[in-house]
């Protein structure tokens, strides 16, 4: 395998990309980037040797157990491992002068996810986080439609899976959530109440959190792992309009105070419903990624908005288990 990404530039229009952890979720990492022009997908990394030959021969490339022996050849890799192996791989990675992508939540500590930060901006390589929900079709008219919210409540529901159940419901699902308000917002939060329980695993199942910010505006936040059904809903409720955007089914609805007063000295309401396409969210955030690489630019979600949801979620759970 040949480096191709060099410091100030490119000697082709392609550059070499691993994907580290090709279970569940890695595998279609692995899709994405053997689809995209711009990179070619040389490595898969898995401790399974078996699970890593199969993905490697359905994408033509090579089957390798430890990441070690891809750093002196990829130039990109994606980091889909436990979140307690993150921090020392892409450590090793970023070292290795090697863009990264995450998947959340970053790390296990706020300083884990501080090191990384640092590390990319000395080795000047792309950090970017996989906060997928960012890339959510029902997302792109969002930050068109907000005027100072007020008030923001998002559900997270999904039925139980042993799968991720060495980590709590805050790391993850509802961090998704988090990563969106805190985004939306933009503003130091000045108080946190939480309460959640322990039911099926051994961390907490079902959460809810009050996100108090400076600006005045209140979240409240509920997650649970343990429901019947799924839903992927946050509301906004801000001085003129009530937006609700329902992720799973996308769809961006409105309601806003119109210019008609009503026989009772009322304004009217106006109502807006938009539907949008499923857009492959996960295929926009891994072509976010080789944007970022290719045009020097910062990814949509950075290693700090990754630090900054990281570090809500774990005081929420510190509020949680005392």
């Amino acid at each position: 395998m040949q480096r191709l990404f060099y410091e100030t530039g490119f000697m082709s229009k392609t550059f070499n990309v691993a994907v580290i952890g090709v279970g569940h979720l890695g595998k279609f990492h692995a899709d994405k980037y053997a689809a995209a022009e711009d990179c070619n997908l040389v490595a898969v990394v898995d401790s399974n040797l078996e699970t890593a030959q199969t993905i490697a021969a359905k994408h033509g490339a090579e089957a390798v157990t430890n990441y070690q022996d891809i750093l002196e050849h990829v130039d990109a890799v994606s980091l889909v491992v436990p979140t307690s192996l993150h921090f020392d791989i892409a450590r090793d990675c970023l070292n290795a002068g090697i863009h990264c992508l995450i998947e959340k939540p970053i790390t296990t500590t706020v300083d884990e996810a501080q090191v990384l930060i640092d590390l990319a901006k000395e080795q000047k390589r792309v950090l970017q986080v996989g906060h997928i929900e960012r890339f959510n079709s029902v997302m792109m008219d969002i930050d068109q439609l907000l005027d100072q919210p007020q008030f923001i409540e998002s559900t997270r529901l999904a039925p139980f899976t042993p799968r991720a159940t060495d980590v709590s419901v805050i790391l993850d699902l509802m961090i998704h959530d988090i990563d969106i308000i805190l985004d939306m917002i933009d503003s130091p939060i000045k108080h946190i109440s939480a309460s959640g329980i322990s039911v099926l695993s051994d961390e907490i199942d079902i959460a809810n959190a009050r996100l108090e910010f400076d600006t005045g505006c209140v979240a409240n936040v509920t997650a649970s792992r343990i429901s019947r059904k799924r839903e992927r809903k946050i509301r906004v409720f801000q001085k003129d309009a009530y937006i609700s955007a329902d992720f799973q089914e996308k769809i961006l609805a409105v309601n806003r105070k119109g210019d008609q007063q009503t026989e009772n000295g009322f304004h009217d309401i106006t109502h807006s419903e938009k539907t949008y396409e499923d857009t492959d969210a996960l295929n926009l955030e891994i072509l976010d990624f080789i944007n970022a690489i290719k045009n020097g630019s910062a990814p949509k979600v950075t290693g700090e908005d990754g630090k900054r949801a990281l570090q809500t979620a774990i005081e929420i759970t510190h509020l949680i288990k005392g």
